[in-house]
């Protein structure tokens, strides 16, 4: 009995122990599978987040988190669909910021990208909860209007959106303005699927561009026919300079109180195999914006500087010539090195040669302009703002670049006589030119009765048709031995 109950004894703390242990080991095998659903859920939803931000990154612009080409290409897709189906109307808006690489190029990209930002921003204030903003890349961005279709509608969006981008911005403690060019189609009037609704707004953007920038225009099937046109004039362009097709006019300048010619411009023209003689103001727009107008620009540069050599060497007096820059050669970086590299290769003296820039070309960015044109004087080159009164500069910050000839723009000397406001600004920007130290030239002069005019109020030089109109060099040479021959005046 004894030994039975000790056995049952043993038994039973046996098994109170064995269930402790399976107790135990069920607890931590319980732990365990706790631990690892919640790892595995971790996991999962890592994974899950992972998908989503992969997700978004695809469809999302990175710099400015608006939808991106790829999204809203399936947006306007839905939407163009969902417009057919119940007989609806959408319109696309086709954006490009204007002299925005003019802005990158001197503040860097990191303001740059600051100021997409901003934009996008702008952009979204600007527009409904249910329009679609995006960014297509670049400085380009794109707006679906759905259910908006009226002209005025359109009309009173693009108003808005240009007076929000043309707020000025802060970059990096300065203010700056930048403007947008709009194109706008409308579905399906104007294209039925997306890639042609697509490609006519920006036609219409384009066309924007050449109306002066910082407007809005419809797409219209003449636009089609221009931008046609257009692309065919870009071709013919890229390969004029290798083909040797531009060539330079001169215009002459004539010294008020003495009457003789004391300098030249040089001006820009291309003479196309098929289109015949074409004005700057065809193609120099178009050469801004694909970055040719650097490297015409310098052959106008080396081509004046030589040809100015030249008719030194055939006897006449040394003339100051006088030569245009753009905006997009002003800002760039090698225009210094272009400008020594002319005056070396030809001998030119550099007091010889001017370079003329315009009002709305120093005001985009002021600190660089100062630095720019500081850097030509200090070389000996002479500066002169041209077209003077058609811009947007303040007389008091006129004062803060180094210049030396102030240009009176044609369009006031036309009317001069008849225009009692454009006499007024005429007189002013002689008076200014006086009190700044300027020298100050008239163009567009076309008859004696403006020579006089000019000359009672003090104007120090005048050129326009007058002397003669421009000229290629072989015909200018000649009006130079006339004018010298003769000791003519005026």
């Amino acid at each position: 009995m004894a030994a039975a109950a000790a056995l049952r004894h043993t038994y039973y703390w046996r098994a109170v122990l064995v269930s402790i242990v399976a107790l135990a080991v069920l607890t931590l095998l319980g732990r365990l599978s706790w631990k690892l659903r919640r790892a595995q859920a971790r996991v999962l939803e890592e994974r899950l987040d992972h998908a989503r931000r992969a997700e978004y990154l695809a469809f999302h612009d990175n710099l400015t988190g608006l939808p991106n080409r790829a999204y809203f290409s399936r947006l306007l897709t839905k939407g163009m669909q969902h417009a057919r189906r119940y007989d609806k109307r959408l319109t696309l808006l086709f954006l490009d910021l204007d002299r925005f690489k003019a802005i990158n190029d001197s503040l860097g990209h990191d303001a740059g990208d600051e100021l997409l930002r901003e934009v996008s921003r702008r952009l979204g204030r600007a527009v409904r909860e249910s329009d679609t903003v995006a960014r297509l890349g670049g400085d380009e961005f794109v707006i679906l209007l759905p259910e908006i279709t009226e002209p005025n509608q359109i009309t009173q969006v693009a108003d808005k959106i240009l007076a929000s981008v043309s707020t000025p911005f802060t970059l990096v403690g300065q203010e700056f303005r930048i403007t947008v060019s709009i194109g706008i189609a409308r579905y399906p009037a104007d294209g039925e699927d997306e890639q042609t609704l697509m490609k006519h707004a920006d036609v219409a953007m384009y066309h924007a561009k050449e109306e002066g920038k910082n407007n809005a225009q419809y797409y219209s099937e003449q636009l089609k026919t221009d931008s046609l046109e257009r692309l065919a004039l870009e071709s013919s362009l890229r390969k004029a300079l290798e083909r040797q097709e531009f060539l330079l006019y001169y215009q002459s300048k004539l010294d008020m109180a003495t009457g003789r010619v004391i300098g030249m411009e040089a001006l820009l023209r291309w003479q196309h195999p098929e289109l015949g003689l074409i004005l700057p103001k065809q193609f120099i727009p178009l050469a801004e914006e694909n970055g040719l107008i650097v490297p015409i620009g310098r052959w106008v540069i080396y081509t004046a500087c030589r040809q100015n050599v030249a008719w030194q060497k055939a006897g006449f007096p040394a003339l100051s010539m006088a030569v245009n820059l753009s905006a997009r050669q002003f800002l760039d970086d090698g225009l210094l090195r272009d400008i020594k590299g002319a005056l070396q290769a030809s001998g030119m003296a550099p007091e010889l040669l001017e370079v003329e820039i315009t009002e709305s070309m120093i005001m985009q960015d002021m600190p660089k302009a100062v630095r720019v044109l500081q850097e030509l004087r200090d070389i000996g080159v002479r500066i002169a703002i041209d077209d003077f009164g058609t811009g947007y500069s303040s007389l008091s910050k006129l004062q803060a670049f180094p210049l030396d000839t102030i240009k009176i723009d044609g369009s006031f000397i036309h009317d001069l006589l008849d225009n009692a406001g454009d006499r007024s600004l005429t007189e002013a920007i002689i008076d200014l030119g006086k009190n700044l130290g300027l020298t100050v030239v008239a163009e567009g002069v076309e008859s004696a009765a403006h020579v006089e005019y000019l000359r009672r109020h003090a104007c120090d030089q005048i050129q326009g048709f007058y002397m003669h109109e421009p000229q290629p060099a072989d015909e200018a040479v000649l009006s130079l031995a006339k004018w010298f021959d003769n000791e003519s005046t005026i």
